[in-house]
């Protein structure tokens, strides 16, 4: 069974940055594209940032520009470097495979307020 530990979220200002981390307690991104997710109070869970096994990078129009998706296989570990945040990017991120295959994990909650 795959564990995935997010780590990284906080409080930060308005057009501040903060770089979350996923690992994987084992190797999974030989053969699967990686995603991050977040969820906002009373909402849905939404996808944020794809990278292909390729490296090809998608990003939902919201955060397209601010945030970048990386991965460092040989670590077991997917990134999302993000910047000029916004206080609608406060939420819950979390990690997982392009549709969600393995047990979520806690996510990390990221706050942007003044």
């Amino acid at each position: 069974q795959v564990q995935l530990v997010e780590s990284g979220g906080g409080l930060v200002q308005p057009g501040g940055s903060l770089r979350l981390s996923c690992v994987a307690s084992r190797s999974i991104f030989s053969f699967n594209g990686m995603a991050w997710y977040r969820q906002a109070p009373g909402k849905q869970r939404e996808l944020v940032a794809i990278i292909t096994i390729s490296g090809t990078q998608t990003y939902a129009d919201s955060v397209k520009g601010r945030f970048t998706i990386s991965r460092d296989n040989a670590k077991n570990t997917v990134y999302l470097q993000m910047n000029s945040l916004k206080p609608e990017d406060t939420a819950v991120y979390y990690c997982n495979d392009r549709v969600g295959t393995y047990d979520w994990g806690q996510g990390t909650q990221v706050t942007v307020s003044s």
